[in-house]
């Protein structure tokens, strides 16, 4: 099963908060309760997204962390990167520092890079304010499965 880490499926639930309170301070401890989450992950969460530029944090009794650009400047792609990395969805993806012993004779690779670039398509085309939206239509009805093809066309 492909799957997104939990720091970054957690990290999409807390700047999906932010996004809906602009211009509002929140600490880890309140973003924490909120969202039911365990305050150490959060914590440790925020950081990594602030070091990334996507959150701005202020010390102090007012303090808190924001988000640090508009909403529909921050893509699923962004969050995703920051928290896990490189998006690949094998090891011998680019970006990767894996050394596979078969990757220069593997003919499948061309056909992940080209896989790991729809998946980064996708989180690309997903802003951080249409996932704190609720949604226009069922997910399955906004999936263009022919874009989304890998064939390429001459």
């Amino acid at each position: 099963m492909i799957r997104i880490t939990r720091e970054a499926d957690y990290g999409i639930v807390l700047m999906s908060l932010l996004a809906n309170h602009v211009g509002e301070d929140f600490s880890a401890s309140q973003l924490a309760e909120r969202r039911g989450l365990p305050l150490p992950v959060v914590s440790k969460i925020l950081k990594v997204l602030a070091r990334a530029g996507l959150l701005s944090s202020r010390r102090g009794v007012q303090g808190g962390y924001r988000l640090a650009r508009s909403a529909d400047d921050i893509s699923l792609a962004d969050i995703v990167a920051a928290l896990d990395g490189p998006i690949a969805l094998t090891d011998c993806s680019p970006g990767h520092s894996h050394d596979c012993a078969y990757q220069e004779q593997c003919a499948l690779t061309p056909h992940w890079y080209r896989i790991n670039q729809v998946v980064m398509q996708a989180l690309q085309g997903v802003s951080l304010r249409e996932m704190s939206q609720p949604p226009v239509a069922p997910a399955y009805a906004v999936v263009d499965t022919h874009r989304l093809s890998l064939r390429t066309s001459s």
